[in-house]
């Protein structure tokens, strides 16, 4: 029965995901929907970072110390990265600012802003690929520990994972949008990247779970790293455009609001939530042990 289950969660995380990917392809992203979906995902990944990230990394670590200098680590590498490969296209090819019929740009309306390159969208396929992984570890584990009670099994995590796909998915394929990847790129990237969390499930039914649950300490500083990256590409690649676009502030506002508030609703979906976890396992510590 629980088998079943997890195959019809599967399902609907693989469709759910490749909907949201498909998205930015779908819609022709004008100079303005594209600057409005950009603050979007800033906002969920920076409600993703500090919302959902860190609190499972510190659970997993035990030590909130640790995951704080695994963030950081993961911060200052995707710093140096952007830095070292100093790549920003410019917003919209040229044909496709004509089309949005904007206004003639002016000191608080310029269409020369830097736009996210190919290493922001990398950086975001991989952080959200392994946050994938172990979601679909997650989901299975839950089918498998509730498949003897009342009700269908695993419902609260299935929500919480098939809610978030589809951004997690259109994130992903609106910073290879705004780096100019072509559309067979981000087709292929959109397919792989719904296949993540349906492959995290066939682990788990591999008998693979143990392994995660046996390096639960190295699965959290991963995850502290990845909340690392995403910081830094919310805050110095992603951000700035609030800053850099005046004429559009409101909307981008809000669209960042948007995004911080689909994190914290995806989060009341997650079974007992994190304090529940450190209850039932351990406490998590402030801070380490002295040695």
């Amino acid at each position: 029965m629980h088998t079943t289950v997890l195959i019809v969660y599967s399902a609907a995380a693989l469709v759910a995901s490749l909907a949201g990917g498909s998205l930015p392809s779908l819609l022709r992203l004008t100079h303005t929907r594209l600057q409005t979906a950009l603050s979007f995902v800033a906002g969920l990944m920076l409600g993703m970072a500090l919302l959902h990230l860190i609190p499972h990394a510190t659970h997993a670590t035990g030590s909130l110390d640790r995951t704080v200098r695994w963030a950081l680590v993961g911060f200052l590498v995707m710093f140096f990265l952007q830095r070292l490969f100093h790549y920003h296209q410019h917003d919209l090819p040229e044909p496709e600012l004509e089309s949005c019929h904007c206004h003639a740009p002016d000191a608080g309306h310029s269409h020369a802003g830097p736009v996210p390159g190919k290493l922001t969208w990398i950086g975001t396929a991989l952080g959200l690929g392994l946050h994938s992984v172990f979601d679909g570890l997650a989901l299975a584990a839950a089918v498998a520990a509730e498949s003897n009670g009342a009700g269908l099994a695993g419902l609260g995590p299935a929500l919480a994972v098939i809610l978030h796909k589809p951004f997690d998915a259109m994130a992903v394929t609106t910073l290879m949008h705004a780096s100019h990847s072509s559309h067979r790129a981000r087709g292929l990237l959109n397919l792989g990247f719904a296949l993540i969390t349906p492959l995290g499930v066939a682990l788990f039914a591999l008998g693979l779970g143990g392994v995660a649950e046996g390096n639960e300490a190295l699965v959290g500083c991963a995850l502290a790293f990845c909340a690392g990256t995403f910081l830094c590409i919310s805050c110095s690649d992603l951000l700035p455009e609030l800053h850099f676009h005046t004429h559009d502030r409101v909307k981008l506002s809000l669209a960042l609001a948007a995004g911080l508030g689909i994190s914290i609703l995806v989060g009341q979906f997650e079974t007992g939530g994190h304090d529940a976890h450190e209850g039932h396992d351990h406490a998590v510590p402030t801070h380490e042990p002295d040695k």
